[in-house]
């Protein structure tokens, strides 16, 4: 395996409901590699979510360890995990998550503005990044004037526009038809190819099989994980 840019140990999430304890995540131990394109799998229920928002430095581990590009994530604070959110992840959700009154442009620019890049930079950044997902001709355009799978690239964009070290999508076919869904996959492929660590989850078989490396979940546990062959 290449580096390892996020190493997980014995991973915990136990949520008090009441008078009962509910584990999300028992005993969750995973490392990912640089360059690398995996899917976590699972049904509802299974920890996959959970998991996701502990890659994504979302939420805390009540134990285990976690370290990400070498950093022990349990040390830092709200202002550490946020600037790593920012600068070393790119997330892309299913329901897009964009500012509806901003054109794609601006919405790309948006992590950089966070970032305190200037403007001109942000600028310069932010057209790359629509080039990259095909997009050049639609930076003025605002959401609503953007098909499904048009405003899922402006979200891939905005997940790139950082440089960072993971994309992190979840179920980001889940809002798009079958044909525009083969689109968005063959993006992320082709972000893999160019040196992206990819990091997909889905319940979608059809998805995950996008995917070199598929992760299982089942009742907070990985079932399995395995290389695929066909991808």
């Amino acid at each position: 395996m290449s580096r390892p840019i996020i190493e997980i140990s014995n991973l915990v999430k136990r949520y008090e409901m009441g008078d009962e304890e509910v584990y999300a995540l028992r005993d969750v131990s995973l490392t990912i590699g640089t360059n690398e394109y995996v899917a976590i799998m699972g049904p509802s229920g299974s920890g996959k979510s959970t998991l996701m928002n502990m890659l994504g430095c979302l939420d805390t581990p009540t134990s285990g360890t976690y370290f990400f590009n070498g950093e022990d994530v349990r040390e830092m604070n709200d202002d550490d995990l946020a600037e790593i959110r920012n600068r070393e992840i790119g997330f892309v959700f299913q329901t897009f998550n964009l500012l509806p009154r901003a054109t794609a442009l601006q919405n790309v620019e948006l992590p950089l503005v966070y970032s305190g890049v200037s403007k001109a930079e942000r600028h310069d950044r932010a057209t790359r990044a629509l080039e990259q997902v095909n997009l050049a001709d639609r930076m003025s355009h605002k959401p609503n004037e953007l098909s499904g799978g048009q405003r899922q690239r402006v979200a891939i964009a905005r997940a790139i526009v950082t440089s960072p070290s993971i994309i992190l999508a979840d179920e980001p076919t889940g809002n798009l038809d079958t044909k525009t869904g083969h689109d968005i996959m063959a993006m992320f492929r082709s972000l893999w190819e160019a040196g992206n660590t990819v990091i997909l989850v889905t319940h979608e078989e059809d998805v995950a099989r996008h995917a070199r490396r598929i992760i299982r979940l089942r009742d907070g546990r990985i079932e399995s994980d395995t290389v695929n062959p066909d991808a």
